[in-house]
This record gives C-alpha cells, structure tokens and sequence, in this order.
C-alpha cells in the first residue's frame, strides 16, 4: 500500500470500519480547562471512533490537546461541546471500564509490593474478594514477567518494570479500554522499544482495545494501527491514516519510511526532509 492509499480524511474511515459498532465514540468534542493565566482552549469539534480491536494514537505536537482528551475519555475532564460514549452510553465521569497508564514511574503506591499494586485496585473498584484478586493478580504478573518480583516494592525496580506493573495493573482490571498517556517516554532508547514490543504481544495476547497519546511519529506507526493527527493548539483533527501494515519489523522499509515523512507533512503542513524524522517537537 503506498502512502497515499494510507491516508483517510474523516469523511473517509479506514476500510472495514463502518462495520463495526465503536467501542468508543468522540463526536464533536471540545475541551477547555482553566489556569492561573485565564482559559485554555485544548481542543476543537475532534471526532473519532475507536474499534473493538484497535490499537488507536492519538499523534501530535506538544500543546494539541491529545492528553487532554484521554483525561476527557477517563472521564476526569467533561467536555464543553460534543459528547463521548463508551459503547453507546455517555461518559459522564470515571469508572473501572477506562484505566489510564500515565508516564510517571510514581504512580505506584510505594508502600506496598507488586502485587498488593495489582491486587489494591481489584478489591476498591471492582470489589473482588481477596483471593479472587490475589488469583487474578498473580496471573496477569505472569503474563507480563513479573511474577519473580510479585513481592518487591516499586522503589527496588527499574523504570521499564515500574511500568509494567503499571499495565499488569491496569490489564487485572480488565477495562473496555486502555488509557495509555506518554507511557515510555521517559525511558531510555532500549527500554522503550523493549516496551512497546511487550505492549504489543499483550495487547495481542489479551486482545484490549487501546488508545495510546505519543508525540513520537515512529512510536505512533510501530504501536497504532489507527493513528489520528492533531493540529497545533487548539488541536483540531488533521488526518487519520492506516498504519496497520507498520511494525517494528518494518521500520527500515521504504514504504514505512515514507509513511513516516508523510506524516511529517501532514502534522506540520510543510514538505518532509529527505530523512525521516521519528519524533514531533515538544
């Protein structure tokens, strides 16, 4: 498939799609915050569907409202226009059917092991008894190689497995889908593909509809199969195009490689460099 076929406007989804009913629907939605300097505009009439099976990224430059958007969706942010539904009922505030994934290594309670992460969460918001959520929580430590370390507290671990108790944890609650902000990009280079090549294989293994916030156009190809383009603040939607036949094994292909200056293109309106970039200025 050449660039061009790869690229659908929103009048134009990608192939397959308008078959199936959308896990998650964002129709219209603007989002606007305030700071000490007055109101923020984050976002403008944005509208996309996520499918049951996708791995959708949200992609753009700094400031574009892409993580204000997966707060809209965890339902910690409720939007000025336009509405987003779950399948088919209204988002109205947080639930254990949307987990979010952030960046930071903290966002592990320190004072208690691995697998009492995994297990805290079970029991609150999904009011599992003990052992039914230790038995669930010992499992998805398996799944992602951590039961070695169930007993561990998170200040004896690396950041790459910080973060994947961060998914082991969100994966035990079996949401209708993850919320993933940023969540390697404070690894070092080796850590983060090591990561999205886990990431990956979970999300095969588990088959979880995800939506992943990246500002990196190479992680966007490697982990998305879907990937929308947000303007510059406020973020409106630019494009969205297939990337379903991007992988980590193609990255050295000339038909990703192009893909990638044409996003360039796309994200920054401008003619791409003969060498692709991989990442959008923050």
């Amino acid at each position: 498939m050449g660039v061009a076929e790869a690229w659908h406007s929103r009048d134009a989804p990608v192939p397959g799609a308008s078959s199936v009913r959308p896990r998650l629907a964002v129709d219209a939605v603007t989002l606007e915050y305030v700071t000490r300097q007055g109101g923020v505009r984050a976002t403008q009439s944005v509208s996309f569907d996520v499918l049951p099976a996708d791995r959708f990224v949200l992609l753009g430059p700094s400031g574009c409202g892409k993580s204000t958007l997966l707060k809209a969706v965890a339902g910690f942010l409720r939007p000025t226009e336009g509405e987003i539904r779950l399948d088919g009922a209204s988002i109205r505030g947080a639930s254990p059917d949307r987990f979010v994934v952030f960046q930071d290594f903290d966002q592990l309670m320190p004072w208690k092991s691995v697998r009492q992460n995994v297990v805290f969460p079970l029991r609150i918001a999904r009011g599992l008894d003990r052992r039914t959520a230790e038995a669930r929580a010992d499992k998805v430590l398996e799944t992602v190689g951590l039961s070695r370390f169930a007993h561990a507290y998170p200040h004896t671990l690396s950041g790459g497995m910080k973060q994947r108790v961060a998914i082991a944890r969100a994966l035990a609650m079996e949401p209708k889908i993850l919320l993933m902000d940023e969540p390697f990009a404070a690894l070092d280079a080796l850590t983060r593909r090591k990561m999205q090549e886990e990431l990956l294989a979970l999300c095969e293994q588990t088959a979880s509809t995800l939506l992943f916030v990246t500002h990196s156009i190479e992680e966007a190809q490697i982990v998305g199969n879907r990937v929308l383009l947000l303007s510059p603040h406020p973020g409106r939607v630019r494009a969205e195009l297939d990337c379903s036949e991007d992988s980590l094994a193609s990255l050295g292909s000339p038909t990703t490689q192009r893909r990638g200056r044409h996003i360039h293109e796309l994200l920054f309106d401008i003619r791409a460099t003969s060498s692709s970039p991989s990442e959008v200025s923050t």
